[in-house]
């Protein structure tokens, strides 16, 4: 434990400061940011407000090429928490609280390794990834900021990930003809049945892309994540609202695949039509020969694991150019959880990483 101290130290701060996001919009004059810059001292410091949440913390010491890329927020709480959230609780060999897993627990390593280490380092903490924007991310990436590749923090037990899925999102809203629930024709102009009926097609579709397989990931994930629309049950629902979201395999177009949905409606029952999110799989660039991340990985000795399901920012820097690789502390299934946790020997393997990357030169 004593050789955690310093790592528990700076995570009970992080843990302690409430960057859930949703609901809360993060301010620069927020006191973790003051907290952060301290514990980075010797490293220029630059903080970016892009507004509505969207925050960036650059810290650079000498030289590097290689950028190091954090996400501050975390998801919001859940009411199945046991425990405060927002209060480190060392349970066993587990370190838990809200933010623990994804990703605070990988930035307190990261605080730790910094102070432990004189070499060139440059970290980049960001607060609008559980947002889905990307918004801090993209900024950074169109300045001229001059860095090589980058390694982006999410739980991967501490395993270096050069591929995960893509994201695209979706919004469907579907016309019915309004009236008495007790006409016949409520079976075919319905809102709402007509939205029913396209949904069971495009799960068809999705059972039909099951085959498709990609740097061992299989399918193509399809989640109806919103359905609402209708009054009441005497009335013939007038219209239907859907979300939805495609998990894309690396190399796949998630815009080709949203076509083949929407090409299942019939084009009078379809309102509108809207894509509302979508970021690239890792590798971006699809068809090129070899994964700039998995030479990184080589490259720098790091343990390799394999292709994850989940999206990250990684995407977008590995869609500037920049080999981009995933690695961070916890397993991704201690993420978004209540009572969520990461393994104190998971924190000393991650610092331990971290301080021998610094200390060999990026």
């Amino acid at each position: 434990m004593t050789d955690l101290a310093g790592i528990l130290a700076r995570l009970e701060v992080l843990v302690a400061s409430d960057t859930r996001n949703p609901p809360r919009a993060i301010a620069a004059d927020d006191p973790v940011f003051e907290y952060l810059s301290g514990q980075l001292s010797g490293f220029a410091i630059q903080v970016t407000d892009l507004g509505d949440g969207c925050i960036a913390l650059l810290a650079v010491r000498g030289t590097p090429r290689i950028l190091f890329n954090f996400h501050l927020d975390t998801v919001p709480d859940t009411d199945g928490w046991s425990r405060d959230p927002f209060a480190l609780t060392i349970l066993g060999e587990r370190a838990v609280g809200l933010g623990a897993c994804d990703i605070k627990g990988a930035l307190a390593c990261m605080l730790d390794a910094a102070a432990r280490t004189t070499g060139d380092l440059a970290v980049l903490v960001t607060t609008d990834e559980e947002a889905g924007v990307g918004r801090a991310v993209r900024a950074f990436l169109a300045s001229q900021h001059g860095f090589d590749a980058a390694i982006v923090a999410e739980p991967t037990a501490c395993q270096a990930v050069a591929a995960h899925r893509g994201i695209i999102t979706a919004r469907a809203v579907f016309r019915g003809v309004a009236g008495h629930a007790s006409e016949q024709r409520v079976l075919e102009d319905s809102a709402n049945h007509r939205a029913v009926r396209w949904m069971a097609r495009c799960l068809q579709k999705a059972d039909s892309w099951s085959g498709r397989e990609r740097d061992g990931l299989t399918g193509v994930p399809l989640n109806f994540g919103r359905v609402e629309g209708g009054i009441k049950p005497n009335m013939i629902a007038e219209r239907c609202e859907i979300r939805l979201g495609l998990r894309t395999l690396p190399g796949q177009s998630g815009a080709a695949l949203l076509e083949e949905l929407q090409a299942e409606a019939p084009a009078d029952h379809l309102l509108e039509w809207q894509t509302t999110f979508s970021a690239p799989p890792l590798p971006a660039a699809a068809g090129q020969a070899g994964n700039p991340g998995s030479a990184l990985i080589a490259k720098l000795g790091l343990d390799a694991g394999g292709a994850v399901g989940f999206w990250s920012e990684a995407a977008l820097f590995s869609e500037a150019g920049l080999p981009a690789i995933v690695l961070g502390s916890g397993n991704i299934a201690q993420a978004h959880t209540a009572d969520e946790w990461v393994a104190l020997e998971q924190l000393q393997q991650l610092r331990t990483c971290y301080e021998k990357l610094v200390s060999h030169g990026l």
